[in-house]
């Protein structure tokens, strides 16, 4: 058995030269689309790390004739700390505004923990690398809300 596996040809990939294939739905890290983000702070209340770091202050927006005056939430930092995130996806699946997306990058290795905690213009970076959704199936029974029209 030695001999035989010893006189195969190796089958390793050169990992920095050669980068390797990930499949469609690989979790690297997480990328915000900052813009979709109304700081509802559910990502961070069901975060079982509590990683996820969030500031915002109310800002008051004018009332257009006559109106009432609107509040809404701004957001101030939005940090994850990769050093305590598991990777597990539960922030990606509680947003309902679809503000946070899986990236398949890996290569975010740092030399010190503290450079671990990724503030929102690294997190907006990586928002390029999220590939498209899956395209619908076309074998698939057609949606009861299309069904009614």
């Amino acid at each position: 058995m030695t001999l035989r596996t010893m006189t195969r040809r190796s089958i390793t990939r050169q990992y920095p030269e050669v980068q390797p294939d990930l499949p469609p739905r690989s979790r690297g890290v997480i990328a915000l689309f900052e813009e979709n983000c109304t700081v509802c702070m559910l990502c961070a209340r069901e975060c079982p790390d509590w990683c996820i770091y969030i500031d915002s202050h109310k800002e008051t927006l004018p009332a257009p004739e006559g109106g009432r005056a609107r509040t809404r939430n701004v957001l101030d930092r939005f940090a994850i700390d990769f050093a305590l995130c598991m990777y597990c996806g539960i922030c990606i699946e509680a947003c309902p505004f679809d503000a946070l997306f899986w990236s398949p990058e890996f290569e975010y290795a740092e030399y010190d923990i503290n450079e671990l905690t990724h503030e929102r213009e690294r997190l907006r970076e990586w928002m390029w690398t999220v590939p498209p959704p899956p395209a619908h199936d076309p074998g698939a029974e057609t949606p009861k809300e299309l069904k009614t029209r």
